[in-house]
């Protein structure tokens, strides 16, 4: 790919690509990592915002579970596990890729997110809430 090619492709993911959090955003992951498996319910509301969402923007599911130093569960990868969760509650449909990098995207939403505003409100957010 040339550099005008990947301007092009930048400036359009940028501009219409969300990317949602998997775990804890849209699978609601009430025991935590609990044994690798995708074993909870949608978060309220999460299929009925995907939908909205999808009929503006692509949409991008981000998530560790498809990370390749995961260990298989069940014979499967990570990204195969949420994958058959997404087509279980019918939400494949509206997702374009489930990887486990940060995609271009015109924003994040992220349940353990920390908004950016300076270094000084991050510093004392972290401070305050992690300490």
């Amino acid at each position: 790919m040339n550099i005008e090619d990947y301007s092009k492709l930048q400036h359009e993911e940028n501009n219409s690509q969300i990317a949602i959090d998997f775990d804890g955003v849209i699978h609601r992951n009430s025991k935590g990592f609990y044994n690798g498996t995708v074993y909870d319910e949608p978060i309220e509301g999460a299929i009925e915002a995907i939908k909205i969402l999808s009929k503006k923007y692509t949409i991008v599911v981000f998530t560790a579970k498809a990370k390749t130093d995961r260990p298989l569960v069940e014979d499967k990868t990570g990204e195969q596990l949420v994958w058959e969760w997404l087509v279980k509650y019918k939400l494949d449909l509206y997702i374009k890729e489930v990887t486990s990098e940060k995609p271009r995207a015109i924003c994040y939403i992220d349940d353990k997110g920390v908004r950016f505003e300076s270094w000084e409100q991050t510093l004392k957010f972290l401070n305050e809430t992690y300490n």
